[in-house]
């Protein structure tokens, strides 16, 4: 394994595994796993990059080193000569961390000097310029992440959030010396300020400037951010003689489906409407839930009642409604209670009624399905939409899975990813 990722959720990592699987165009990839959690066995021989999918973004932050270090052992242990840490392009984490914790403990533990701070992802429009997060033309204070219900995002300078939530040192290359080049920027990195380690947080507003940032990124330890920053590190080995460059495909998996739906973003919000125009849709009222009158059976009957319409459920709502529920019944036990409902829904579809595609939206709810399925790892298929890879497990059957962040995805989104998925 050439290249190992800690990912602090789960449709993180599947962002990532499909950019290390194509890498730059004309050029292939490198041949990509996702795993779900730390794995208790090697990686197979021709694993050449490897993503551990962990749900550590909402966890106390001494939870979420412990997960992190975890992994890292894991990867090192086979091989890999570089780290990833990704974590999501709106840069999710509160003041108490978990990202500068993380990197804190990563940096110590690689013993790396420079690590590139770069959660841009253009293709999205999240863009990084003098060191603010931008999503499309907002502030990332004013993008609606403000209002999200676990990392509300309030301040969209990256190099005062890291101040905040880190211990190590955070330096700033600007946009306009990145656009000099791979070679300049390498030489920037090696000549920052002195010798002790530091965060570098990384300016980038194209796919252009992300490849001349993977690039310059040959041979560091330790690199973090959102999936594009992943974009041109298959190169690196590629070029050095250490991969040939693979090309993933998908095989076609026919079968029953199911969509499972618990993101609040208003990307998903929109795609949940545009759904339900053409397809059945159950949405599940947050009282009912909390005080346990919808259960994973009701969502399974619903489920396989309409098998001809895409069907779809979910539990979603505007942020004055989602604030509503929170002062209720406090926003950890609602996202406990939901995650245990979703998982406990997902674990019957598939190993009780058969479910052969599955499509999920949201990355807390996407965790609590892919850990009650316990399905260990996932084979890294084509892009649905940017971002969103087919994924695909062979517990006792073949299934196909869409794991979905909130803010991702067209539309039609779900509908779309049925038909991929089956070929």
């Amino acid at each position: 394994m050439l290249i190992g990722v800690i990912a602090d959720d789960f449709t993180g990592a599947s962002d990532i595994a499909v950019t290390l699987s194509q890498g730059l165009p004309g050029e292939g990839g490198l041949r990509t796993t996702q795993y779900l959690g730390v794995p208790q066995q090697p990686a197979h021989a021709e694993v050449e990059a490897g993503v551990i999918a962990l749900k550590s973004r909402s966890l106390p932050a001494s939870e979420a080193v412990a997960q992190s270090l975890a992994a890292c052992e894991w990867l090192l242990a086979q091989g890999c000569s570089q780290i990833v840490f990704k974590y999501c392009s709106t840069f999710d984490s509160t003041d108490e961390g978990n990202i500068g914790p993380v990197l804190d403990a990563l940096t110590a533990r690689l013993q790396a000097k420079r690590v590139i701070v770069c959660p841009a992802f253009p293709a999205m429009g999240r863009t990084l310029y003098q060191g603010n997060l931008f999503v499309h033309d907002r502030p990332l204070n004013e993008s609606g992440m403000e209002h999200h219900p676990l990392t509300p995002m309030k301040d969209a300078d990256i190099r005062r959030l890291l101040a905040r939530q880190s211990h190590t040192p955070v330096s700033h290359i600007r946009w306009q010396q990145v656009v000099e080049g791979s070679e300049g920027l390498r030489e920037r990195l090696e000549t920052q300020d002195n010798d002790s380690a530091q965060l570098v947080v990384v300016d980038a507003l194209s796919d252009h400037d992300l490849t001349i940032i993977g690039i310059a990124a040959a041979g560091l330890k330790l690199i973090s951010g959102g999936s594009g920053i992943a974009r041109a590190l298959p190169h690196n080995f590629i070029k050095a003689g250490q991969a040939l460059g693979h090309r993933s495909n998908n095989p076609a998996v026919s079968g029953a489906t199911a969509i499972l739906v618990g993101s609040c973003s208003g990307a998903t919000r929109g795609q949940i409407e545009e759904h339900q125009k053409h397809h059945a849709v159950l949405a599940l009222d947050i009282t009912d839930v909390m005080n346990e009158r919808v259960s994973a059976d009701d969502v399974v009957k619903f489920i396989l009642a309409h098998q001809q319409e895409c069907p779809l459920v979910y539990s979603s709502g505007d942020p004055d409604s989602v604030q509503q529920a929170q002062q209720q019944f406090g926003q950890h036990n609602i996202s406990r209670q939901l995650d245990k409902l979703f998982g406990d829904a997902a674990r019957k579809l598939v190993y009780e009624a058969g479910i052969k595609r599955l499509v999920v939206g949201g990355g807390e709810t996407s965790g609590a399905v892919v850990s009650a399925l316990n399905l260990g790892s996932l084979q890294v298929g084509e892009e649905i939409d940017p971002g969103v890879p087919a994924l695909f497990a062979q517990p006792e059957a073949p299934l196909a899975l869409a794991l979905k962040s909130g803010n991702f995805g067209r539309r039609d989104f779900f509908a779309h990813a049925l038909k991929v998925l089956a070929g």
